[in-house]
């Protein structure tokens, strides 16, 4: 019997156990794949975290993170909209962050299975019964959902959102990101936009800089594959043709993930804790996935811990969390999904481009809607 099953080894589950492992703990975190690996992810991470992430014993400096301070926004015609960060934020990637807090929580004791992933997860007299795809059983009195955007998992707890259209405007997503060497600004996130679709682009660890992109499937199925796609959609923004002509791509092949919803979504589904992406999704538009999962990972580790001390019913512990859930992110989200219909149409993303280059404080009120209290 474990206290803690930790399902999905991201940025949310890996702060969940390092937090609940410290405290004495028994933890076990499955995750289908062995560190370090990468994920389709923009890499910026809001300084509302940094502090908190550097506490934990991430030295972020010593990992070459990039300190970044300025935002660009482009309309698929090449308009630059340029702005500084209010908080500011640092790039780092996916690769060396999960791999460090991997690091940190097996020093804390936590129990990896990795290379697994759970078939299934039932509740029934006070505690889960967790069926990994090896057929083992574990047990443990809480569970936490950090798998990520989207799972098979998702399907198998019959969430709600499943059975809606992948996005707000009934479209299907799939996301692209790359690694690349350029000679940029290492000090600004910019987000360049094209038909249906926007990529982002910060400078990450080591000289790099990350460029991940956001587009339909429709936009996919059309030219027949990414490289296609590429060059007769992203190529009409300037700023990205002449980052794909002169970057050097680290990649021999990009990371690609399908189907990803921005639907509503539970933070507490079969008396299951969601954090991270399982709990809801800010567009990519909004680059701040990451600090999100890390705050809410803070709060649903100490939650947790208040029902493994008996200070919490299992009753008020999900009601806690739900409420406390939607007060921290729930207007993030929604102000996230309301922004990303002011872009991929080229002539409303033109307008949106040139409305906030015209009104300054407004894209600054944007921008504090979308990030949060620093923790």
């Amino acid at each position: 019997m474990q206290n803690v099953i930790i399902v999905g080894g991201g940025l949310a589950g890996l702060v969940s156990a390092l937090e609940l492992a410290r405290t004495g703990r028994r933890v076990t975190l499955v995750e289908r794949k062995t560190y370090p690996f990468h994920k389709v992810c923009g890499e910026y991470v809001s300084n509302e975290v940094k502090c908190y992430i550097e506490s934990l014993g991430v030295n972020l400096r010593g990992l070459g993170a990039a300190d970044i301070r300025r935002f660009q926004v482009s309309s698929p015609s090449g308009r630059l909209l340029e702005s500084g960060l209010d908080l500011g934020g640092f790039g780092i990637s996916r690769y060396v962050l999960d791999h460090e807090l991997y690091q940190l929580a097996l020093a804390a004791g936590v129990e990896f299975r990795l290379g697994k992933s759970v078939d299934a997860v039932k509740f029934a007299e006070n505690q889960f019964v967790i069926t990994l795809s090896d057929g083992a059983l574990l047990t443990s009195r809480l569970v936490l959902g950090t798998f990520g955007k989207r799972s098979r998992l998702d399907k198998a707890l019959k969430r709600a959102f499943m059975g809606q259209p992948s996005s707000v405007n009934q479209s299907s997503y799939v996301g692209v990101k790359y690694h690349v060497r350029i000679d940029l600004p290492d000090d600004v996130i910019a987000l360049h936009n094209f038909s249906d679709g926007y990529c982002g682009m910060s400078a990450i660890e080591d000289g790099k800089y990350c460029l991940c992109y956001l587009t339909t499937r429709q936009n996919l199925r059309r030219y027949g594959n990414i490289p296609g796609m590429e060059q007769a959609v992203l190529y009409k923004n300037p700023n990205l043709k002449r980052v794909f002509e002169t970057a050097q791509f680290l990649y021999d092949k990009p990371e690609v993930i399908n189907e990803i919803s921005f639907a509503p979504k539970r933070a507490v589904e079969n008396h299951i804790l969601m954090a991270g992406d399982s709990a809801g999704l800010i567009t990519p538009l909004c680059g701040n996935g990451m600090a999100m999962a890390i705050h809410g990972a803070k709060f649903a580790s100490e939650l947790s811990n208040a029902f493994l001390e008996g200070q919490l019913s299992r009753a008020e512990l999900e009601a806690r969390y739900q409420r406390g859930w939607s007060e921290r992110f729930a207007r993030r989200l929604w102000t996230g999904r309301t922004v990303q219909k002011l872009f991929g149409r080229p002539w409303l993303t033109e307008a949106g481009v040139w409305a906030f280059g015209a009104c300054k404080p407004a894209l600054h009120t944007v921008m504090r809607q979308t990030h949060g209290e620093v923790i």
